[in-house]
């Protein structure tokens, strides 16, 4: 692999920006990792995901993953990992031997927190009771399960290769495996779906006793065979009495919610992605992967790596595709973007912390959004209200310059 991207393949961004005060500490950083196989593509699905071949290229791409990961240490120098997720198309298509030799080639690079949370995104086509025993030896401590529905029509009509007993035995398996935290992936708003429909499912998620739920309404996303063949999708009225219905069936269970569409029992949040909701940093390695790195000049950083897997694989091309510097103007949305998404919010002394900007560099925005009844009036806190959270698209828009 080139040793470092081309400078034409870079686009940089906030150069005109004046330069921000240095950051007091930088956030937790965390790792993921994108495998972007799948049996097959679903086809709601705008994720970078492949169809796979019969022999997966593991040796090759975890090769490559750590080459990857290689060319990034530079920006986390003395730093350690507090998260790892293995996200796709489906990482559980990869065996135990490829995924173990990935994470000691990761922990000899970069040192794992004592705790460190690492979760595997599983599909219930792919679960093999020894291959799951095998990742929970490696030392991964959490999987997100992607059900999408129990029921035999709703899984045909989103492509999934599962049955319903699959996903039931899956959850099964898990826990047999040694996983005492997991997630089940749900989907609602389904083609032809009704409220009965849509709490069928969600009680059957519940039933299996999850620790996490991620509960999500399904979306029709540009490049997706939906987009092109759009289904029959529920009417708003149905879709906002699910919402409802299933919220109070959530919380009747235990299930509190901490994001747009996250649930979690107490003390279960998927630490991941609180720390992707509170502007904590990541590595991005794989193909297609994102990442994010705050530096202690106040330099805040994304990039983006190579998106076709026989091109990341290619020696002749490099891993990254792209990189932008996050500009002064650029930052309140960047940082309310997913900030908002949790119901809490953030404190307010973490705008300053993780962005280097004063927090008074919000305020007219601010009470702009507080007077329209979006965002709560609570000087400690960065929070959307109630309605703020069902129009977050609008709320954003106050902060974009």
């Amino acid at each position: 692999m080139t040793a470092s991207p081309s400078a034409s393949s870079l686009i940089i961004g906030g150069a005109a920006s004046s330069p921000r005060a240095p950051l007091p500490t930088l956030p937790p950083l965390a790792l993921y990792i994108h495998i972007p196989w799948c049996v097959r593509k679903c086809p709601y699905c705008d994720f970078n995901s492949h169809t796979a071949s019969p022999v997966l290229p593991e040796q090759e791409y975890v090769d490559a993953l750590l080459a990857d990961l290689d060319q990034d240490l530079h920006a986390v120098y003395g730093r350690e990992i507090s998260s790892i997720f293995f996200g796709g198309g489906t990482p559980s298509l990869f065996s135990a031997e490829a995924l173990g030799r990935l994470l000691k080639g990761v922990e000899e690079r970069i040192p794992f927190a004592p705790d460190i949370e690492i979760t595997l995104e599983a599909n219930p086509g792919t679960f093999e009771q020894d291959k799951f025993v095998a990742y929970r030896k490696l030392g991964i401590n959490r999987l997100s399960i992607g059900i999408q529905s129990f029921q035999q029509q709703k899984l045909e009509a989103l492509g999934r290769i599962h049955n319903g007993d699959e996903a039931v035995r899956a959850a099964g398996m898990a826990r047999q495996a040694g996983f005492d935290n997991f997630n089940l992936d749900l989907m609602h708003g389904l083609p032809d779906q009704s409220l009965d429909d849509a709490l069928s499912d969600l009680r059957q998620a519940i039933k299996l006793k999850p620790t996490h739920i991620s509960w999500y309404q399904l979306t029709l996303e540009p490049n997706t065979v939906f987009w092109n063949q759009p289904p029959v999708l529920p009417e708003d009225d149905t879709l906002w009495d699910i919402q409802e219905a299933g919220q109070a069936l959530l919380a009747e269970h235990g299930y509190a919610q901490y994001e747009v569409s996250a649930y979690a029992q107490p003390g279960r949040p998927a630490r991941h992605n609180l720390n992707y909701w509170s502007f904590g940093d990541f590595i991005g390695i794989g193909a297609g992967a994102h990442g994010k790195l705050s530096h202690p000049d106040g330099r805040i950083v994304r990039t983006w790596k190579t998106r076709l897997p026989k091109d990341y694989l290619n020696p002749a091309k490099s891993f990254q595709a792209g990189e932008k510097a996050l500009g002064n103007d650029e930052m309140p949305f960047e940082f309310l973007m997913n900030a908002l998404r949790l119901t809490a919010g953030v404190e307010s002394h973490l705008y300053p912390e993780r962005t280097g900007l004063p927090l008074e560099s919000l305020a007219e925005h601010r009470k702009e959004a507080e007077q329209s009844g979006l965002m709560q009036v609570e000087p400690s806190r960065l929070a959307a209200t109630e309605r703020g959270q069902l129009f977050l698209n609008d709320l954003l828009q106050k902060f974009l310059s």
